[in-house]
């Protein structure tokens, strides 16, 4: 009879294939995965490229988005207790701005012009006379014409004579005041136009964002404004107190115009660093043309060099430290970045902007690692 056993043996079946959600995911890096570094590395050099290639554009938008931080509660204040409508407000804040930096300019300006007049007095009585800093100064002179007397024994040849052509520094100083002006100006009205309709801008902005984005865009906003008007509140009150401690010491001295002084020794702090390296020596020369013994002219530019260092390497650094929650080293080294990439502008901004940065990296999940690193 016929064998049906094998009729009844089962075949082997084929492997199941298992679901795509259900396989092992492959360790080797993807393409995307290896080249997301230096693509973003890539993006974030371009940005720094643009900041400084398009600087005349990108310098009065960020003056503008830093002074509509500051003064945008002050037109919320306005128009919910008073009822006062934002754009009669900002038009107020934006005027009193402009009347400040005015005024602050014209106080300063007439009597330097009028100091300035009298320097050549001055130095023709400090050459003059018998002191220590004259005998030095002849003592230079004498050494460099013997210098200079040698040298031309050593050369044989005739000196050519290079003519290089350069504009006057007439042209080059009118050309800066009149970007400087056009810049402020642009930055002036587009303040205006950000505490105007800034708000609704924001709004319209944070409902194009997923919901639980929402309240963190809101929210790095806020606290942004919040951090800049402490900054601004904390760097005024210590350019104040050191303001008016000099101008009492030049006071002491006999200076001429010590409120003057007082007040170009608080404003300059704005620009850290390279302000108070000016004002040193600005307070060198005066005290100089001014004042006949060698340690009264040394009084005011090293009292006001010990005292913007004490506060501005031991008070300020902590209490901008604390605040923002950041390394006072990162502070330090975003003010030469900033100073490096746009100029004096970048100098005074630099605190303001990371201020604002550090707000951004705190807010944003996928940033907060950054945070982390550079925070205190």
């Amino acid at each position: 009879m016929p064998d049906n056993r094998d009729h009844n043996m089962t075949l082997p079946s084929a492997p199941e294939q298992q679901p795509e959600a259900d396989r092992p995911e492959s360790t080797a890096p993807s393409a995307y995965a290896n080249l997301k570094t230096p693509v973003y590395g890539l993006f974030a050099l371009g940005i720094l490229y643009t900041f400084y290639l398009a600087h005349q554009i990108v310098l009065p938008i960020v003056l503008a988005i830093l002074a509509s931080l500051l003064l945008a509660p002050a037109v919320f204040y306005a128009r919910s207790h008073w009822r006062i409508p934002p754009a009669v407000s900002a038009l107020v804040l934006i005027l009193a701005m402009l009347a400040g930096m005015v005024g602050v300019g014209w106080a300063v300006a007439t009597p330097m012009l009028d100091w300035v007049e009298k320097i050549p007095d001055g130095m023709t009585r400090l050459m003059s006379g018998s002191s220590e800093i004259t005998a030095n100064i002849e003592k230079v002179t004498e050494s460099a014409k013997k210098v200079e007397e040698k040298m031309m024994e050593f050369s044989e040849d005739e000196p050519t004579q290079v003519v290089v052509e350069s504009n006057s520094w007439q042209q080059t100083l009118f050309t800066k005041a009149r970007n400087g002006v056009s810049g402020l100006a642009l930055a002036l009205a587009l303040s205006y136009f950000l505490l105007v309709s800034g708000d609704r801008l924001i709004k319209n902005f944070v409902r194009q964002l997923p919901r639980h984005h929402r309240r963190m865009a809101l929210s790095v906003v806020g606290d942004s404004q919040h951090q800049i008007a402490q900054y601004l509140a904390v760097i005024t009150a210590s350019n104040s107190l050191v303001g008016l401690i000099t101008g009492l010491g030049c006071w002491a001295l006999g200076l001429p115009s010590p409120a003057v002084w007082g007040l170009i020794a608080g404003l300059a702090r704005f620009i850290p660093y390279l302000g108070v390296i000016l004002t040193v020596l600005m307070l060198g020369v005066v005290s100089l043309t001014s004042l006949d013994t060698l340690w009264m002219m040394a009084i005011a530019p090293i009292g006001y060099l010990a005292l913007t260092s004490l506060v501005g390497f031991f008070v300020e650094p902590y209490i901008h430290g604390f605040r923002m929650q950041i390394n006072p080293i990162v502070i330090f080294i975003s003010i030469f970045f900033w100073g490096w990439l746009w100029g004096p502008v970048g100098v005074v901004m630099a605190v303001p902007l990371m201020t604002v940065i550090q707000v951004v990296l705190r807010q944003i999940p996928r940033l907060k690692p950054i945070y982390k690193v550079i925070a205190r």
